[in-house]
């Protein structure tokens, strides 16, 4: 999980070279999608996994359309314009929309202790959005950044809402590679065609490769390790590695209130699963 972690906080970081290089957001998830459709087909066919149920096929292409090329997208858009560190952040605005679905949509109750996480993780954002930069770091929490961001939290908890029954009846590969091919269809028409330098495939090999086929492995073996709950706590690393990777990388330093509101976001994300495993037992 760890493993997990620290692959999907590299993601934000490691796009940037790709934007650095002329290369648009839209162009970076198709290709990310596309190259990471084909490993985990390949993979499925290694391994033997069963076909995708028919009657779940059309829920993977939609996953697909929200998960991958919405998700993709907005994440992407969400680092050029406002750097990796505050997207990491804001993509971490996930429990929030889950909560606020399952109760005016779902009409479930939120406990009290989660409501707390919840309000905790809502503030967070908010200082990380209205505080965000530190001296020159190259940090913008410009509404367009921001609005990407949230955008970006919603397509992540979709994922999750759309995909635990696909992945409960199905081979994750086949579900994968169904939609990552569904999300690369989305996105083509968008793409600028073009010759691309070696560092901007460098990068979207790495994208694909480590922060997409290998997370989502690493991930899939720790949940079969150690459980949800317990997967969900640690995985709120992914944020403060992502921030640590930003620094290191690009120079980006949140301000003070700022790392406050990132302390913030990734406390309410551990209240809330704690919360969820004292529930389950």
């Amino acid at each position: 999980m760890v493993a997990a972690a620290f692959q999907w906080a590299l993601l934000g970081p490691v796009a940037r070279v790709a934007f650095a290089e002329g290369i648009a957001p839209l162009t970076v998830a198709f290709w990310r999608a596309t190259v990471a459709a084909l490993l985990f087909a390949t993979h499925a066919s290694v391994t033997h996994a069963h076909a995708l149920r028919r009657q779940d096929r059309v829920s993977a292409m939609l996953l697909g359309v929200v998960a991958v090329a919405g998700l993709y997208v907005s994440y992407f858009e969400s680092v050029q314009r406002g750097g990796a560190a505050l997207a990491a952040i804001l993509l971490y605005s996930a429990p929030v929309w889950v909560a606020l679905g399952a109760h005016f949509i779902l009409r479930e109750r939120v406990p009290a202790r989660e409501a707390g996480a919840l309000l905790l993780t809502f503030g967070g954002v908010v200082l990380v959005a209205l505080f965000p930069a530190s001296g020159a770091a190259d940090i913008a929490a410009t509404p367009a950044a921001v609005s990407w961001g949230l955008a970006s939290g919603l397509a992540y908890a979709l994922y999750f809402l759309l995909g635990r029954s696909l992945f409960a009846h199905n081979a994750p590969a086949r579900v994968m590679a169904w939609a990552l091919a569904t999300g690369a269809v989305v996105l083509a028409p968008f793409v600028q065609w073009g010759t691309l330098t070696w560092r901007a495939w460098a990068a979207i090999a790495f994208l694909a490769t480590v922060a997409t086929y290998g997370a989502y492995l690493s991930n899939a073996n720790g949940l079969k390790r150690i459980g949800a709950s317990r997967a969900s706590t640690i995985a709120t690393l992914e944020p403060i590695l992502a921030v640590g990777a930003a620094f290191l990388l690009w120079g980006e330093r949140l301000s003070i209130l700022g790392v406050v509101g990132a302390s913030a976001v990734v406390g309410g994300v551990v209240l809330a699963a704690t919360a969820s495993r004292r529930t389950t037992t």
